[in-house]
C-alpha cells in the first residue's frame, strides 16, 4: 500500500479545504518545500501535491515550488490542479515528477485525456472527484451530469496509468473515506486506483490495507496529519507493514 502525504499550495503556503471549499480553509505555517523535506525525512517516497491556484486559473502557478522539491528531494510526486493543456503537462513531466493529475479539463474533454495518455504514456493520473454519485468539476464548485462509474467505463481503455478516486463529501472532514464507492470504482479501473478524501485515523488506512482489491495502490493523507490526528511515526509503519 503505497501511501501519498498531500500538500495543497496556495499562495505559496500549505493549506486545506473543507470539502472544497475555498473559503473554508487552514492556513499552516510550513512552506511546502519544508513540509516535503519533513515527509522525505520521515522515509515516504511518495507526495500528492495539488496546486489549488493552478485549479483556480487553469496555470502552472506552482511550478517552481515542484521543481524545487523534485530538485531536492528524491521522492516521488504526482501533481494535479488545473492542468488544462498538453503545455502545462510537459512542463510538470519535464520538472520530473511521476504523475500529472488531470480532472476537470479531462471530464469535459475525453479527446483530450485521450491525446494527453497518448503524449506522455506512463504519466497521466485521473482524477475523479465524486459528490453523490456524480463527477464535479472547475475546482468543485461545478456539478457535471455525468456519473462517475459511466464516465470512467468510457475511458477506461485510454490509457490512464493511475486514478485517484476522491469522495468530496468526505474530503476534509475525517469521517474516514467512502472504502465502498473506491472499490465500485476499483472493480472498473483498468489500472490502479489511490483512495482519497477523509483518512481521519491510522484505523483507515488499516482498513484501506484490508480491501481485498489489486487494483487499489494506496491512500492520500492530508488534514489528519496537519491537525497531529495522525503521527508520522506511526504513519510510515504502515508503509512496510
Amino acid at each position: 500500500m503505497k501511501i501519498f502525504p498531500a500538500i495543497d499550495i496556495k499562495d505559496k503556503k500549505c493549506v486545506r479545504l473543507v470539502k472544497g471549499d475555498f473559503d473554508n480553509k487552514t492556513v499552516y505555517e510550513m512552506s511546502p518545500v519544508e513540509q516535503a523535506r519533513k515527509y522525505k525525512d520521515y522515509g515516504f517516497k511518495n507526495l500528492h501535491i495539488v496546486d489549488l491556484d493552478g485549479a483556480l486559473t487553469g496555470e502552472t502557478v506552482s511550478l517552481d515550488i515542484i521543481k524545487e522539491i523534485v530538485n531536492k528531494f528524491d521522492i516521488k510526486i504526482e501533481i494535479g490542479g488545473g492542468v488544462r493543456n498538453l503545455e502545462s503537462i510537459k512542463k510538470y513531466t519535464d520538472a520530473g515528477v511521476e504523475k500529472v493529475i488531470l480532472g476537470s479539463a479531462a471530464i469535459k474533454d475525453k479527446n483530450f485525456l485521450k491525446e494527453a495518455c497518448e503524449k506522455f504514456p506512463n504519466k497521466i493520473a485521473l482524477g475523479l472527484d465524486a459528490k453523490d454519485g456524480y463527477l464535479s468539476v472547475s475546482g468543485w464548485r461545478e456539478n457535471s451530469n455525468q456519473l462517475t462509474l459511466d464516465y470512467l467505463g468510457e475511458v477506461k481503455d485510454y490509457g490512464v496509468s493511475r486514478l485517484i478516486y476522491t469522495d468530496i463529501n468526505k474530503d476534509g472532514m475525517k469521517q474516514g473515506p467512502n472504502f465502498k464507492e473506491t472499490s465500485k470504482v476499483a472493480d472498473i479501473s483498468n489500472c490502479p486506483v489511490i483512495i482519497s478524501g477523509g483518512v481521519s485515523s491510522i484505523d483507515d488506512i488499516k482498513k484501506a490495507k484490508e480491501i481485498n482489491n489489486r487494483n487499489i495502490e494506496g491512500i492520500i493523507v492530508g488534514k489528519a496529519i496537519y491537525d497531529g490526528d495522525i503521527k508520522l511515526e506511526e504513519l510510515v509503519k504502515e508503509l512496510d507493514a
